[in-house]
């Protein structure tokens, strides 16, 4: 007989160790949700980032974090509460996680806590094959960072998805327009000292595929807050392009290659990545 969890596994084709794990990400993801919509999270909050992108909108891709944004800047803003709503929930299903809240360095309105699990225990829990198993260390943890924006740039929209999984319930997401803009501003000026975020390009390239509209003025909010666009003229299409074609001529693509693979079950469908690909994608971009 099968477990709660087991069950939310068989719409899943899992074959090797990180098709598992990946799978359990997104199911322990899921289910967080479902305790923080119990919990009227989503009164005060709204999902994007690439598993928003995976979650609501069938982005063909596994991600790893859960980011929101508050609906309003709310600097006294407190997570933890709902965290534990979500671990309640988990424990319901069976998994036993622990809630790790990310002290801040430096003062920063992001507000991070990181939903720990052994990665042992829950492959206990699906009954993941002893070949499998063996595969991980005893002391290996599935680890998710939530995080929260509580000083979010305006101009944004948002809509409410329903979702049937762990059990029907809903998210307040922002909408896919928007979602672009958030996704343009970090592969545009995400800060990495040298890693490239392969993540982000996939993602680029889903976006325009689908023909996908940018929020212009909301990328335009992003800029200013962190201070990219700091003038009095509007951010215009050109200077868009402009700055995107500039990113593309350094972008190392071997690199965005490699950060990306883990997380897609094709790896033909970055087999045509060049700086001559994403080029022509440019123009391409709906505004």
């Amino acid at each position: 007989m099968s477990t709660p969890f087991q069950s939310l596994l068989t719409r899943f084709t899992c074959q090797t160790r990180d098709d598992y794990v990946n799978a359990i990400h997104e199911i322990i993801q899921e289910i967080t949700l479902a305790g923080l919509s119990r919990a009227n999270f989503f009164e005060h909050a709204a999902f994007y980032g690439g598993t928003s992108l995976r979650i609501l909108y069938g982005l063909d891709r596994f991600s790893e974090d859960l980011d929101f944004s508050l609906l309003r800047p709310q600097p006294d803003f407190d997570l933890r509460p709902y965290l534990i709503k979500a671990q309640e929930e988990l424990r319901a299903f069976g998994v036993d996680v622990s809630i790790e809240q990310k002290i801040k360095a430096q003062p920063s309105p992001i507000f991070s806590a990181f939903l720990k699990a052994n990665t042992i225990e829950l492959s206990m829990l699906i009954d993941l094959p002893e070949r499998e198993r063996k595969k991980i260390s005893p002391t290996e943890q599935l680890r998710i960072k939530v995080e929260v924006d509580s000083d979010p740039p305006p101009g944004f929209q948002t809509e409410v998805k329903f979702l049937l999984s762990p059990i029907p319930f809903s998210v307040r997401s922002l909408t896919l327009p928007n979602l672009f803009a958030g996704k343009m501003h970090a592969l545009l000026f995400r800060q990495w000292k040298v890693r490239v975020k392969g993540r982000d390009w996939y993602d680029f390239v889903w976006f325009v595929s689908r023909q996908t509209r940018l929020n212009l003025s909301h990328l335009e909010m992003r800029m200013r807050q962190t201070k990219h666009w700091t003038g009095p003229e509007r951010l215009t299409p050109d200077t868009l392009y402009s700055l995107l074609q500039t990113k593309i001529q350094h972008l190392s693509i071997e690199a965005a290659k490699n950060d990306i693979l883990p997380f897609i079950r094709n790896r033909r469908a970055v087999e045509v990545w060049s700086r001559d690909f994403f080029l022509s994608l440019v123009p391409k971009i709906l505004l």
